[in-house]
């Protein structure tokens, strides 16, 4: 484990610069800092879904696994060359992601974000998953990125929909489909 930080302010970043996990320093919005940044705020967006007390335990469970994995793959994004997301990672992603999609009705129409508080948390926390998705997509197009953090990053947005679907039908007992007639 790394030094931990003892002092939070350090002043070294006020010329607009931060260090990364290896001891380089760039710019505060280059590609490889918004990458690992908006996975950092994937994971308090999955906080905000765990401080709703409503949220089942298999779900806190799973979740709380998830925010371990986000703050892996923070990591791994911060080193460079460094590599941290497993593949056993994305098993279990799918792998719970089968199991809440069980018990759900086939989707007939689309959903809208809604269905009670736990929910609604979840659809904010899977569209700032595909956000961090697409920045690590635009890091990977001008720096080495492992296959492992795209793709765990999709498949953890997929999972935030269905449980995001749990929650709705847990919470209101329905969805809010999206209906143009209306």
């Amino acid at each position: 484990m790394g030094n931990r930080l003892s002092k939070i302010y350090t002043r070294t970043g006020d010329d607009g610069t931060t260090g990364l996990g290896d001891g380089s320093r760039v710019a505060k919005d280059a590609t490889r800092v918004e990458a690992y940044g908006t996975v950092d705020e994937a994971n308090s967006a999955i906080g905000v879904i765990l401080a709703v007390d409503s949220v089942p335990v298999v779900i806190r469970s799973c979740l709380i696994e998830v925010q371990h994995d986000l703050f892996e793959l923070g990591g791994e994004l911060c080193i460079p060359g460094h590599s941290a997301v497993k593949q056993e990672f994305i098993d279990r992603l799918e792998s719970d992601l089968d199991g809440f999609n069980a018990d759900l009705p086939m989707l007939k129409e689309f959903i809208l974000p809604g269905g009670g508080p736990a929910a609604a948390a979840c659809h904010l926390a899977r569209t700032v998953v595909r956000r961090a998705e697409r920045r690590v997509t635009t890091l990977a197009g001008v720096e080495a990125v492992r296959d492992e953090a795209i793709k765990y990053l999709n498949r953890l947005s997929d999972l935030l929909f269905v449980i995001a679907r749990v929650l709705s039908r847990a919470e209101s007992g329905q969805e809010v489909l999206w209906r143009r007639d209306r």
